[in-house]
């Protein structure tokens, strides 16, 4: 059963194909995170994953999706992670972390407090991105980064790489999808300069390896690097799939072990076709034509349907978001419905 066999990446090895994905919990206060991360992100441990990638962690007080984001751009939150990170591994798990910047959907409310940007006055920042262009009406326009601010972007990558490693975490994954910053420099709808990061694909892609080669320099080279990427915007005009197996064949040569694919998040009305494992075919593309190894994700929910994908070759891992919500211990019930054998933590063994 290759979706219960384990996964070589670097000096690791991760202990099956099944990996919790970053998401993103809106709990944190001055980006620290707290017991509730601890058990999120620990009970997942227990419960049987591969590797637990920590929510999308911005890189710098104005790249946080929301005021109550995770950060690792100070000591304190250094610090904060590190008994978390310490609990995953304890209990099987590589621990990962999402290292992201928002760019022009920062400063926005959390789920269960409304739809859109930070009222003025009410806790919200200045906003920046590629261009000066709002994400949707109504939101807040967007201050336009130059070229110093695109140099400390990448700074803030690597220095909160940096503070991944000291706070214990074995593998880092870069943000470039979703409609974040990375992802907005990509993408012609959000990228609209007409500098040395705008106009053409080389050109709008610059930063992402920029960022990428400032964390691969300062992450360890026995330690495994992946990326993030909505591989469509799913929107005239806008990125493409070709365009995302370029990108994962020059991520590749820049260090990066693994392409986490995505879709979407770029505009606010894009058409998607959402069924069940919807987006697996651009992870398989991406694996084929690219040469890399890919992760699998959206809509996967059952044991049968993550078995299949990697036993096909679409994907070298698939990573579980919603349907580890509703179960932390998703891999080991898919374990035991395929008929494969997964250790228990000894205080857990009489139930399984």
């Amino acid at each position: 059963m290759k979706l219960f066999e384990p996964f070589p990446q670097r000096s690791l090895s991760l202990r099956n194909r099944l990996v919790v994905s970053p998401m993103c919990e809106y709990s944190a206060l001055d980006g620290v995170p707290n017991d509730w991360h601890l058990v999120h992100l620990g009970s997942r441990a227990v419960g049987g994953a591969g590797a637990v990638i920590a929510e999308a962690t911005a890189v710098c007080a104005e790249g946080r999706i929301s005021p109550q984001d995770t950060g690792l751009w100070n000591q304190a939150q250094q610090e904060a992670w590190r008994p978390i990170a310490r609990f995953i591994k304890a209990h099987g798990a590589v621990a990962g972390v999402q290292l992201a910047h928002a760019g022009r959907k920062a400063s926005t409310l959390r789920p269960w407090e409304g739809h859109g940007p930070v009222p003025s006055g009410q806790g919200d920042w200045r906003i920046v991105a590629p261009s000066a262009l709002p994400f949707d009406d109504g939101w807040q326009v967007p201050q336009a980064l130059d070229e110093a601010g695109i140099q400390a972007v990448i700074a803030d990558f690597r220095a909160a790489t940096r503070r991944a490693l000291a706070a214990g975490f074995e593998l880092v994954e870069v943000h470039a999808a979703h409609g974040y910053l990375l992802h907005q420099f990509l993408s012609p709808l959000s990228n609209r300069r007409t500098d040395r990061y705008g106009g053409s694909f080389e050109n709008r892609t610059r930063l992402v390896r920029e960022v990428l080669a400032a964390v691969r320099e300062a992450w360890p080279g026995e330690l495994p690097l992946w990326l993030r990427i909505s591989a469509t915007d799913w929107a005239d005009g806008g990125w493409t799939a070709a365009e995302s197996v370029e990108l994962a064949r020059q991520a590749q040569a820049l260090g990066v072990d693994l392409v986490d694919v995505s879709s979407g998040g770029l505009v606010p009305h894009a058409k998607i076709p959402l069924g069940p494992g919807y987006q697996v075919p651009f992870a398989a593309q991406i694996r084929r034509e690219a040469g890399i190894a890919t992760g699998a994700v959206g809509l996967i929910t059952g044991a049968e349907q993550a078995a299949q994908i990697v036993a096909t070759g679409a994907a070298d891992v698939v990573l579980i978001a919603r349907e580890s919500l509703r179960d932390p211990y998703f891999p080991r019930r898919a374990a035991q419905r395929l008929g494969a054998k997964i250790e228990a933590p000894v205080q857990y063994q009489r139930a399984w």
